[in-house]
């Protein structure tokens, strides 16, 4: 009997038909291992949020913040490009803000 984390075959397939060629072993098997990896804190994570159900109540769903906490979302740009402007201070903007700040400017509709 497999281990309930263990994944299927056919997932394990396509990571090795997707993983950059096996001629860079290195690479090859870092990609496999880190499909892997993933793969497995997600069933956790989904396992976990199975059993935090139970203690949903009213509007609280116990779930839905676990998988948040666990999983956020990257900020969006315009949160990043905010940030950048809160850090700039009397010596100005480093060039990672500058840049930041750009490509949210240049994401914004032309008027």
């Amino acid at each position: 009997m497999e281990h309930p984390i263990t994944p299927p075959p056919e997932l394990a397939q396509q990571w090795r038909r997707t993983a950059p060629h096996s001629a860079n072993e290195h690479e090859h098997y870092h990609y496999i291992t880190f499909c892997a990896a993933q793969w497995g804190a997600d069933q956790e994570l989904e396992a976990c949020c199975e059993w935090a159900k139970q203690f949903n109540y009213d509007d609280e769903c116990y779930e839905d913040k676990l998988r948040n906490a666990r999983r956020p979302k990257p900020p969006s740009l315009k949160e990043l490009a905010l940030a950048a402007l809160h850090g700039i201070h009397d010596q100005g903007p480093t060039p990672e803000q500058v840049v930041t700040i750009r490509r949210a400017l240049e994401s914004l509709p032309n008027d």
